[in-house]
Parts: structure tokens; sequence; C-alpha cells
């Protein structure tokens, strides 16, 4: 009998399209306007997760200089900025090895602005190409090395600075969704 894998989630967020997602970090505020028209699965999964307060109080967990910093793992809730910054497991698990208990489609194969330029934010996953969740990336410069195998879904509009300072454990106190015109 072969392994049988779970249905990939579809969100139900109705995607508008000038969706802008508000990151308050312990840096500073970021905005990113999400691509809803490029990759609307991925936009309605974030929206969807940022409105239900999934992303609160997490911790950046992974910084690699010139390349990304990552977010998104529940498993930082629980640990200080000092233990993710130290990379220790935590009480429900190793940061970035966390997610919200399903998986999405992937859409770089779609998505016709799917370009990692510096300060792009994209969707961070294992292995198999339909794997993401929660957990997300911003470049660090320009790495379209991943353009064919990870899911671009916004571009910071203000707060590259903020980006440029974020490292592992520091805090995403919220993430909100506006409108573009908001």
């Amino acid at each position: 009998m072969g392994f049988i894998q779970d249905p990939l989630h579809t969100p139900d967020y109705p995607v508008v399209g000038d969706e802008v997602a508000v990151f308050d970090t312990s840096k500073g505020v970021i905005r990113v306007a999400l691509d809803g028209d490029g990759a609307p699965v991925h936009v309605a999964n974030f929206c969807e997760l940022a409105m239900s307060g999934f992303y609160d109080d997490l911790k950046f967990h992974r910084y690699v200089p010139g390349f990304v910093i990552q977010g998104g793992c529940p498993n930082t809730r629980d640990m200080t900025p000092e233990q993710v910054a130290r990379g220790e497991s935590g009480p429900h698990g190793h940061p970035g090895t966390g997610g919200p208990g399903y998986r999405i489609r992937q859409e770089f194969t779609t998505n016709p602005r799917n370009s990692h330029d510096d300060r792009a934010l994209a969707m961070a996953r294992s292995a198999d190409p339909d794997s993401a969740g929660s957990q997300f990336y911003f470049c660090l410069g320009p790495q379209h090395g991943l353009d064919s195998g990870y899911t671009v879904f916004g571009h910071t509009i203000d707060g590259a600075e903020v980006i440029g300072e974020l490292r592992a454990g520091d805090v995403i106190n919220s993430v909100r969704i506006e409108r573009l015109d908001a």
C-alpha cells in the first residue's frame, strides 16, 4: 500500500489584489505589497494566517547574511529571542521545523512575477514543491537562483532598511493586512 499525502489546503480568503502586509517587528515596520494576481494561493494563505494572529510574537529564526532572513515558524512562539538567536530547540521543536498543520501548492511555475529581487517576500518550503505553509523569508539582495523553486508573493514598498537590520531572534510583534490605498 502506498503513502497517501494530506490534500493541499485551499485558503478561503478572497484575494482582492491590493493587499499590503504590515509587519510590526522589534526593529521597525515593513510594508509589503502582496501579489494576489501572481500568487493568489500564497497571498490568501498568508492573509488568513496574519488575520488570525498566527504570526504574532513569533521570531525570525534564520539569518544568512547576503541571502535571507526567515520567520514564520510557530515553534519560536514560546521561546525567548535569545534562545532563538542561539539556535536552541524550544518546547515545540527546533525553530524552522514548524508550520500551520497543512501545506499549499507551489505557484513559482505559474507566477509571471516570480522574481527574487532584493527585499522580495517569498515562502519557504521543504523538499516537496507543494510543502509551503507559514514560513516566509525576505531576500537580502537578489536571489534569482531561487526563482525556479520558491514562490515570491510580495515586494517591499516601505521598510527595506528594517529588513537589513533583522537578525535571528528578532520579534514579529504582529502582521496585519491593509489595502494599498489605506
